[in-house]
């Protein structure tokens, strides 16, 4: 059985005492999570100050990106070694905006997917389709070639450490998420996909929705069997409403 996994990607938001003040509201709204797993990205400046508050709570940290080298003359990147020695157990690779803002490409998502395990952090995989490749019938092609470039060469150990979240970028902060139902027929697909190439341990996987998740919707995403979490954007900056959509989990 997987565990439902609800990440809170706050982006470029919070100061570090807006960030510590957040922290404290989530850990009080959300209380006992009971079956699920939470989750929480403050930007760099703020995660060392949020571990402080989440320490020996139920809420975990994720980093929203990490580099794929450990050390060296990269100036301004955080290596993924950084960002486990400050407490964090995820990192957010491949985000539509990093892809879109960042000119990263399937080949840099991969190198930082490597590192990331390296390092003892858990990746969760954002892939996801523009509305124009969805209305050309392109969608869950466009999905499979940013998981196989992503994952090729993958071990089977290393697989099922790995959360995949399907992202829609035309549903990013515009307020008109997926159907449940979309959601869902992409989530199957993603979970074939791995099992024609991992066999039994693509059933460890958790494959969550982002995109646009609110408190309104998050009970019809989560309610969907092939789907294990979500990975909440602005949403997630409400404590009450964060807290809300990790209740809305089974």
């Amino acid at each position: 059985m997987r565990r439902p996994l609800i990440v809170g990607n706050w982006k470029l938001h919070c100061t570090v005492v807006e960030a510590i003040a957040l922290a404290d509201s989530i850990r009080v709204a959300v209380g006992d999570p009971g079956p699920r797993e939470v989750v929480i990205a403050p930007p760099f400046t703020a995660i060392y100050a949020v571990r402080g508050v989440v320490c020996g709570t139920p809420i975990g940290l994720a980093a929203q990106d990490a580099h794929w080298e450990e050390r060296g003359a990269f100036t301004g990147a955080i290596s993924p070694g950084l960002l486990h020695d400050v407490g964090c157990r995820y990192a957010i690779l491949g985000h539509s905006e990093r892809r879109e803002h960042f000119a990263e490409n399937d080949a840099v998502i991969a190198r930082k997917l490597r590192a990331v395990l390296a390092a003892g952090l858990a990746p969760i995989l954002c892939v996801g389709e523009r509305a124009s490749e969805r209305e050309q019938g392109r969608a869950q092609a466009v999905v499979a070639g940013q998981l196989a470039s992503a994952l090729a060469g993958l071990s089977p150990e290393a697989l099922p450490g790995t959360s995949i979240a399907y992202e829609p970028v035309w549903a990013i902060g515009t307020g008109m998420a997926a159907t449940a139902q979309d959601a869902s027929a992409m989530a199957d697909a993603i979970r074939r996909q791995l099992a024609a190439t991992w066999g039994d341990a693509a059933a460890s996987v958790r494959i969550l929705y982002g995109g646009s998740v609110s408190p309104a919707n998050a009970g019809e995403f989560l309610g969907r069997q092939s789907l294990d979490g979500a990975l909440v954007g602005g949403a997630s900056l409400n404590a009450h409403g964060f807290a809300a959509i990790v209740k809305a989990a089974p």
